[in-house]
């Protein structure tokens, strides 16, 4: 029988529906201000909520600063976004952002197609940007986008990872966002690649973003929750895409199915599960977004628990 010993007891959930919807949908700044203020409301504490990033490559996310000026700004929830030179950094610290995180490709063919620079080029100008983010007063890490492999190459493991987990540590950036941004890696090979950047950087600087394009999603979350990872990233009804991967499901793994999984483990997220399900209904209904999930098309798993609350034929209890 398994055991919840060897179970985090909290994870911290990051939502980026908003950024990775913003970029993939017209989505309206009213809407996006309104998505945030609903994931706040339903007790997500830090929200991806946008890119600041040229606007002729990704104009849905033009409106970065209307954005977060409008936010409703709740004590305790970090705002985020991602960055990919040092005028959007200067541009996020204006705006109020908590924290910037820089799009590192691992994926050489990536970075110099749709990020416009060789990885070792990359790494050279986060090295510049710490700098900046110091001067700014904004916190700074760094994506490592495709840390699995991907779009179109073949997986990747730990000892390919080693040698930009070093190169991070000596530009001094030792949070980050391991992206499996494909979907390519199993249980096992999440573990694995965890393993190795956790021998570089302290466990809790780290932070995995699954894109579940093949179904291991929960899985993943799961076997991360044991090995002790406390970060994850997940999308509202797994919604998302990037303009440069039409061909590919580019959506995080669903928001409202982990929060539901790992409460049925025992682990907190401090999440309602029914705000973030009617946030999900809304984005897919109200504005037209695709989504994904299972939880809020069939409904949660039925509890007889004292104080439940019926919703359709399954009880359940509110988080």
């Amino acid at each position: 029988m398994d055991s919840r010993d060897d179970l985090v007891p909290m994870v911290r959930i990051k939502e980026i529906a908003p950024r990775l919807a913003g970029q993939a949908h017209s989505i309206s700044t009213e809407h996006k201000v309104e998505l945030i203020d609903r994931l706040t409301a339903a007790g997500v504490r830090a929200i991806e909520a946008t890119s600041f990033v040229r606007p002729d490559l990704i104009p849905g996310l033009a409106d970065a600063e209307q954005v977060l000026a409008r936010v409703r700004r709740t004590p305790g929830v970090t705002f985020e976004c991602c960055v990919g030179n040092e005028l959007g950094i200067r541009r996020a610290a204006a705006a109020g952002a908590d924290r910037a995180w820089f799009l590192l490709s691992a994926d050489e063919r990536f970075a110099r197609d749709n990020i416009g620079r060789s990885t070792e080029e990359s790494l050279e100008l986060l090295d510049r940007l710490a700098e900046v983010a110091r001067d700014e007063g904004i916190g700074l890490g760094t994506y490592v986008i495709f840390a699995w492999g991907g779009p179109d190459g073949p997986a990747r493991g730990g000892e390919a990872f080693e040698p930009i987990g070093r190169r991070l540590r000596e530009v001094g950036v030792e949070d980050w966002i391991l992206a499996d941004s494909a979907g390519y890696a199993s249980p096992r090979q999440l573990a694995s690649l965890v393993e190795c950047a956790a021998e570089l950087t302290d466990m809790a600087h780290l932070t995995v973003q699954i894109h579940d394009a093949r179904g291991m999603g929960l899985a993943g979350v799961a076997t991360l929750v044991r090995l002790g990872l406390r970060n994850i990233d997940t999308s509202l009804a797994g919604s998302g895409g990037h303009p440069a991967m039409p061909h590919l499901p580019g959506g995080g793994v669903c928001t409202e199915d982990v929060v539901q999984m790992l409460d049925l483990l025992g682990v907190s997220t401090g999440i309602d599960l029914a705000a973030v399900v009617e946030a999900a209904n809304w984005l897919e209904q109200e504005l037209g977004v695709p989504g994904l999930g299972y939880v809020r098309r069939v409904g949660p798993v039925p509890t007889a628990a004292p104080g439940a609350t019926t919703i359709g034929h399954f009880h359940w209890t509110e988080i």
